[in-house]
């Protein structure tokens, strides 16, 4: 698949066109004129939108993006889809088509070589005086870092991976797994290397590192939509996260919340972050630091839900579905939200009634999970589901909970940029009172806790849950599965077929 044109007539203009249909089943075997692709502007913008197509589609099919980080283990059940619940339940070897699709890291290593093939080839478009050096140096600079950031969803998913930097032309080598520090430790190096070229806006005339259109486009088209600067190092904090390397954490985290006014974010009300045309509706208005929209004015929203966790959480009154396919309980929500202030669900000292922000007909025996809720161009009817919130994976709020996390563990506790500064500035926005060890414990307890209610539903509970017990070891049975390796998904049987060199996760050979 040397010459890939990734989705390029559905999905591939999904930044650029003024409409195109929703298509999230990737070709990965999609071929084009290798004569003629790499000749002008024109096919590096194709080719480099493409690779972001593609990226969107791996994590948006299937919805699997909440499958691999949201669901196992996490505060949501399933009402009747025996697949959800297999996830859930951490039955990972359950024999369902969702879960043979998600095991198989091919969308993501389609990603890859269509990412490796730009960088091997888009020089040759310099030939056209419009694609300048800069142009294409970040051009370039998007696609490494958006490599990384495949290969680290790949490690947080499977742990060892195939390490490929080159492009094939139709099939991989039947090359075996590298260890995953070793793909860490590169994605760290790329994203580093990346940063340093990417703007932080792209299209703004007066821009200090990408001045003036940006692919004839202005800040309108390409904000909250193409990585930059932010997002890289927002991602670099994750990536040492991840490996437990918190004094990078807290630079990394350090340097978004110095500049991330560079880029038009601010901290998010309640409203914001719950409201139809909120921060989940097309590009957010300029707060998704990292994820991947989908804008019903460029039609790359649809009926079938696949990348939008609301297709499976709302349910009437808000939609014409009986009952959602997955929901919250009331024992969770209420062990969950413990502040009777919290605006996201709280009690009102007054009245006495709950405030729902997160949550529809709380007093029902199903609760919906309506905190993500676009439908259509930002409404909510939902007669006929027209699905389009966004995939976020970081935003300033979760970023600023992850500088805490650092700060907790490296005993950085008080100061202006310290774990409780950083805690409190969350907690306040939604209402709570300011950390007290005496009612909400330990402070690394009371961060992920914060976590855990701020980011419901945003893909991130069980990754939360390996790091937590990575630092503190409290939950025996998760701490047994990181020191197994069970924390990692099993690999596709269709994966193993096509490569022997490639051996199932050790873990999952008799379960």
């Amino acid at each position: 698949m040397r010459s890939i044109k990734i989705l390029l007539t559905t999905c591939l203009l999904l930044l650029m066109a003024a409409s195109c249909n929703k298509k999230l089943d990737v070709d990965t075997n999609a071929m084009a004129n290798e004569d003629t692709e790499w000749k002008s502007l024109d096919d590096t913008r194709s080719n480099l939108i493409g690779v972001y197509a593609l990226f969107r589609a791996a994590l948006a099919t299937n919805n699997d993006y909440w499958m691999w980080g949201e669901l196992r283990n996490g505060d949501f059940v399933s009402t009747t889809r025996a697949d959800l619940k297999a996830v859930i339940d951490g039955d990972l070897n359950a024999s369902y088509a969702t879960l043979d699709e998600m095991k198989s890291w091919r969308r993501f290593y389609a990603v890859i070589n269509a990412a490796n093939l730009f960088i091997e080839r888009s020089s040759e478009a310099l030939v056209d005086p419009r694609y300048t050096t800069l142009n294409h140096d970040v051009d370039v600079a998007q696609v490494r870092a958006l490599r990384a950031w495949a290969y680290f969803m790949m490690v947080r998913i499977w742990g060892d991976v195939p390490f490929i930097t080159n492009s094939y032309d139709g099939q991989f080598p039947a090359i075996g797994k590298s260890d995953k520090s070793v793909i860490l430790a590169f994605c760290e190096k790329e994203l580093i290397a990346a940063a340093d070229i990417l703007p932080f806006e792209y299209g703004v005339l007066d821009d200090p590192i990408l001045p003036g259109l940006y692919y004839t486009y202005g800040l309108s088209r390409f904000e909250n939509t193409l990585i930059s600067r932010n997002a890289a190092y927002a991602l670099l904090a994750h990536v040492a996260a991840w490996q437990g390397h918190y004094a990078d954490v807290d630079v990394y985290a350090q340097y978004v919340l110095d500049n991330y006014s560079n880029s038009n974010m601010y901290y998010l009300s309640t409203d914001d972050l719950t409201d139809p045309a909120g921060v989940f509706y097309a590009r957010g208005d300029y707060n998704q630091l990292l994820g991947f929209n989908f804008v019903y004015g460029h039609g790359e929203t649809g009926t079938s839900g696949e990348g939008h966790l609301e297709s499976w959480t709302l349910a009437a009154p808000l939609i014409t579905k009986p009952k959602p396919d997955i929901y919250v309980p009331v024992n969770i929500i209420n062990a969950t939200f413990t502040d009777r202030m919290d605006q996201r669900f709280g009690i009102d000292t007054l009245n006495g009634l709950p405030r729902t922000a997160y949550f529809t007909n709380y007093n029902a025996e199903i609760p919906i999970f309506s905190k993500i809720k676009v439908l259509g161009d930002g409404g909510t009817d939902g007669q006929f589901a027209v699905y389009s919130s966004a995939i976020i994976f970081s935003r300033l709020e979760e970023i600023t909970l992850l500088k805490a996390e650092a700060d907790a563990v490296l005993n950085k506790i008080n100061g202006i940029n310290g774990a409780l500064a950083m805690l409190n500035l969350i907690r306040n926005k939604r209402g709570e009172s300011s950390y007290d060890a005496t009612v909400d414990g330990n402070l690394i307890d009371a961060i992920f806790a914060e976590r855990r209610r701020e980011l419901m539903g945003e893909g991130w509970r069980w990754y939360d849950q390996v790091r937590y017990n990575k630092i503190t070891k409290k939950d025996p049975v998760i701490t047994k599965l990181i020191e197994q390796g069970g924390i990692y998904w099993p690999i596709a049987a269709s994966v193993l077929a096509a490569n022997t060199n490639i051996q199932q996760n050790a873990y999952w050979n008799n379960k």
